[in-house]
């Protein structure tokens, strides 16, 4: 099953509400259906960078804007580092949350804060539509995919409001999900891969028959972490309730190593109960990295929990800092 369930701190009825959100996650994904045109669709041309904003600087910390896309007034927070300079052009981050949760809690259980004030870039946390608040990763998940929302789209939209505000380095910008934001993610690996230099998935795939539907586009980078104890998304991928096929992690790392002219085999590593695979020398540098954590359950390694429920983070690594060396090494060619 392949979702996340809102953490809910010191209020009755938490267990509920997991179950409550895997069935709409199983609900929505058998009532979808993804257009294969709409897949297999030529990339748009890459979006011009807008100038330096002319406008006073943006303080910094976080603010809940609002961007109206398609009919639809959506909310993101942005992050802006302490030691942000309108002068100079920062990465940006775009963080997609998993399931029935919201910007505030990717805020949370990511950190991703701490690493953006400590290196200095921007983060951005949008939140997703319907009630379930999910992503449309083609095939997959609930009422986004039901209503086939136009989250490719309102991902372009947003990178251009944000590049209105701030100064934003358009060769160094980055996409991370979990759960339901990771297999957003990946759609996003297809199909914005003009704009979107290299991404983080954690705790996800694609479902089958979109990887298969993945447009061709430029190589992209893509670092992965997952537990293959994980009772959401199974490391071994498979076919779930709903009649969908989830995409193993082993056979995703091959796809896209194959997509990027990588070697076949990975640079294998482990410490502990941490096996890092690395898919390099790729076509522009496209590296494919993947940490397995060996037991390790639907969590972001080393930092918070959705909640006890849905699974415990491992402590060994921190999947964060990782990140975002992965990213700041492969800005767009």
């Amino acid at each position: 099953m392949h979702t996340s369930a809102r953490h809910i701190a010191s209020t009755h009825g938490g267990p509920l509400l997991v179950l409550a959100s895997i069935l709409l996650l199983l609900t929505g994904c058998s009532r979808a259906t993804s257009a294969p045109e709409e897949q297999a669709a030529e990339l748009p041309a890459a979006v011009q960078p807008a100038e330096a904003p002319s406008g006073a600087p943006l303080a910094p910390g976080d603010t809940t804007r609002t961007l109206t896309f398609d009919g639809i007034e959506r909310q993101y927070i942005l992050h802006v580092p302490s030691g942000y300079d309108a002068g100079r052009p920062t990465p940006l981050v775009l963080a997609f949350h998993g399931l029935s949760l919201d910007g505030s809690e990717m805020q949370r259980i990511s950190q991703f804060n701490d690493e953006a004030d400590a290196s200095g870039f921007l983060v951005a946390y949008p939140n997703g539509t319907g009630k379930t608040a999910s992503w449309n990763g083609g095939h997959c998940c609930s009422d986004a995919a039901v209503n086939r929302a136009d989250d490719v789209g309102f991902v372009r939209a947003l990178i251009g409001e944000i590049s209105s505000l701030a100064n934003i380095d358009a060769k160094r910008i980055y996409a991370t999900g979990f759960s339901n934001g990771a297999i957003f993610v990946y759609r996003l690996a297809c199909q914005l891969s003009d704009q979107i230099a290299a991404v983080g998935p954690i705790g996800a795939t694609q479902v089958t028959a979109d990887q298969e539907a993945c447009p061709a586009g430029r190589p992209m980078p893509i670092i992965h972490f997952h537990g293959t104890a994980d009772r959401m998304n199974a490391y071994e991928g498979g076919t779930v309730a709903s009649g969908l096929e989830f995409t193993s992690v082993p056979q995703a790392m091959a796809y896209w190593a194959q997509r990027n002219g990588c070697p076949a085999e990975p640079q294998s590593s482990q410490m502990g109960s941490i096996v890092h695979d690395v898919y390099a020398p790729c076509t522009q540098d496209a590296t494919v990295e993947l940490y397995t954590i060996t037991g390790g359950e639907h969590a972001w390694p080393g930092g918070e929990a959705v909640s006890a429920q849905v699974g415990e983070p491992t402590m060994e690594i921190s999947a964060t800092p990782l990140m975002w060396a992965f990213f700041e090494a492969h800005p767009l060619p």
